[in-house]
């Protein structure tokens, strides 16, 4: 009887894999040079790490075969308690792979930080983006423009984005794309990202912050840079204006599933006041120049 049930459960293996065939693994379809780095890193880690993993397996079924109670070619050695090769590989293997895993990790920890620019600062574009509940707002301060729940970017043309909260701590994430990046209320942090294949990729906050998060998502359009601009004359086509104590307020109240909106006018320095809006914050949300230091209100480092 308990074999027919476990065959029973292995008829529902080749089910399972149907259905999870249909999965999009973005970290693993990447279309940016960060994303690209970063699955490179993931499937080095995952294959030294199975030089312990597959022996072991293998181990298993030809220990459990060789040793089964019907076999009694098997030597049997009762007092057997120690051998220094046995000792040897399990001891000297593992730390192999931890010492490549600690050079590996140390080295893509300085090459993979997501606040290392890509390209010189007059070639990166800046977009300057609002975690608000539950939707996200995109500020364009060098096109005076305003999205909500979309971004667009020219196909390889580096992006800093400027990650701050209006609410409680969320996180900025495009995983085709690569690194996410903490946002909290009262703090400047970024991160650089570039889209090097033109397309619409999906954008979350991986971070869970409360009854709206499943819907806090947004689009990533990364376009030719003709269609950029066309884009950028779409949004300033729209008669919406987000000023700091009249729309923006509006907008930053709690609502879930928000439409995608655009504004053609923006409060100069948009960013900086809604930074400046929590007690301790600088004001101006700048950066340090050249080396993307974050500023950080006093009440957030604590």
């Amino acid at each position: 009887m308990r074999i027919k049930k476990n065959l029973g459960w292995l008829g529902v293996l080749p089910l399972i894999a149907v259905l999870l065939s249909g999965c999009d693994a973005a970290l693993v379809d990447p279309k940016g040079q960060i994303g690209v780095e970063l699955k490179s890193l993931i499937i080095t880690a995952f294959w030294l790490m199975m030089i312990v993993v597959i022996p072991v397996i293998i181990m298993t079924v030809v220990f459990a075969w060789k040793y089964r109670h019907s076999n009694h070619a098997a030597k049997y050695m009762p007092d057997w308690a120690h051998s220094n090769k046995i000792e040897a590989v399990v001891w000297l293997v593992p730390c192999v792979i931890i010492l490549f895993l600690g050079i590996i990790t140390w080295k893509t920890s300085h090459s993979l930080d997501p606040h290392k620019p890509l390209a010189p600062k007059g070639e990166t574009m800046e977009v300057q983006v609002v975690a608000l509940d539950w939707k996200w707002l995109f500020i364009y301060p060098k096109q005076g423009i305003a999205t909500v729940n979309e971004v667009a970017m020219p196909v390889d043309v580096p992006v800093h984005f400027r990650v701050t909260s209006a609410s409680v701590m969320n996180s900025f994430f495009i995983p085709t794309l690569g690194s996410q990046i903490y946002a909290m209320a009262g703090m400047d942090n970024d991160v650089y990202l570039v889209a090097n294949e033109a397309g619409v990729y999906a954008g979350k906050s991986s971070n869970y912050s409360g009854k709206g998060f499943a819907e806090m998502t947004f689009d990533a359009l990364a376009l030719p840079q003709d269609d950029f601009d066309a884009w950028v004359e779409k949004v300033r086509e729209s008669p919406k204006t987000l000023t700091f104590n009249g729309s923006y307020q509006e907008l930053a109240e709690p609502s879930t599933d928000h439409p995608v909106e655009y504004f053609s006018d923006v409060t100069p320095n948009l960013y900086g006041k809604i930074i400046k809006s929590f007690k301790g914050g600088n004001g101006q949300g700048e950066h340090g120049e050249g080396h993307g230091e974050t500023t950080m209100s006093a009440e957030a480092a604590e």
